[in-house]
C-alpha cells in the first residue's frame, strides 16, 4: 500500500513567529516539503519570487480564483493570499508530507476539503508580548500595528479549530514541539502499513497467506478438544 503524503496546516496571529518557526521545521524534519502560496502583496526585501511566495498582480490572482485553481484563498491585510491545488495534491499523492502556512480563514477552507489534515495553531506567550514583536520586526506603520493586534484579539479564538497549540515564548522550545507533533503523527497506527508486521510476528517465515488460515482453524480445533 503506498502511503499518502500527510497535510500539516499552521496558523498564527502576524507577528507570533509562524514563518521563521516553519523554515526551522523544514531544515530539521526530512520529508517535509513547504507548500508556496500565491500572493499579491509586494515582496519584502529578504523575499524572493518561487521560494516565500508566488508573487502576482491581482488580475492574475482572481483568473486563478475563477479557474478554481486554489485549495483555499482569503483576503489577508488588504492582499490576497492562494494556496495552489494541484501542487498540493500532487505532493500529497506523491507521499511528501506538506507544511501549509495560512491564516485562520484558509485554514476552516482546507478543513472542508482535506479530512486527514493536521491544524496546528502557534500562539503569541501575550499581546504585549506580539506587539513588541510587531514594533521589533519594523515593517509596519503604528497604525497598521494596532490593526494587527486587533485582528489578533479576533483571530486567536479560531485555536478551538486547531488540533495542536505551540505557545512561541521560546523558539528552540516551539521548534521541539513542531517536529513532535509531525513525528508522532507520521506514527500513527491508522497511518502505518502494517504488513510487516504480518510478515515478522504472525505469519511464519515460508508460510503463505492462504496457510496461515489453515493453521489458525487447525489450532483453534485442537483447543476445542
Amino acid at each position: 500500500m503506498e502511503r499518502r503524503g500527510l497535510l500539516f496546516v499552521v496558523s498564527a496571529p502576524s507577528g507570533a513567529g509562524k514563518t521563521t518557526l516553519c523554515k526551522e521545521l523544514i531544515s530539521v524534519v526530512p520529508g517535509l516539503r513547504h507548500s508556496i502560496s500565491y500572493t499579491t502583496r509586494k515582496p519584502r526585501p529578504d523575499e524572493l519570487h518561487g521560494r516565500e511566495y508566488f508573487f502576482v498582480e491581482e488580475g492574475l490572482f482572481q483568473e486563478m480564483v475563477n479557474r478554481n485553481e486554489f485549495a483555499e484563498w482569503a483576503p489577508v491585510y488588504g492582499s490576497f493570499y492562494g494556496t495552489p491545488r494541484t501542487a498540493l495534491t500532487e505532493m500529497i499523492e506523491k507521499g511528501v508530507d506538506v507544511l501549509c502556512e495560512i491564516d485562520a480563514q484558509g485554514a476552516i477552507q482546507i478543513k472542508k476539503k482535506f479530512a486527514d489534515a493536521i491544524f496546528i495553531y502557534i500562539m503569541p506567550p501575550s499581546i504585549e508580548a506580539l506587539r513588541a514583536r510587531l514594533i521589533q520586526r519594523g515593517a509596519d506603520s503604528p497604525e497598521e500595528i494596532n490593526r494587527r493586534l486587533q485582528k489578533a484579539r479576533e483571530e486567536v479564538w479560531s485555536y478551538r479549530d486547531y488540533y495542536y497549540i505551540v505557545r512561541n515564548e521560546d523558539m528552540k522550545q516551539a521548534l521541539i514541539e513542531l517536529e513532535a507533533i509531525v513525528l508522532a503523527e507520521r506514527i500513527k497506527t491508522k497511518r502505518i502499513d502494517m504488513t510487516w508486521i504480518e510478515e515478522n510476528f504472525i505469519r511464519g517465515k515460508d508460510e503463505k497467506p492462504a496457510d496461515r488460515g489453515v493453521s489458525v482453524a487447525i489450532e483453534e480445533e485442537k483447543q476445542k478438544r
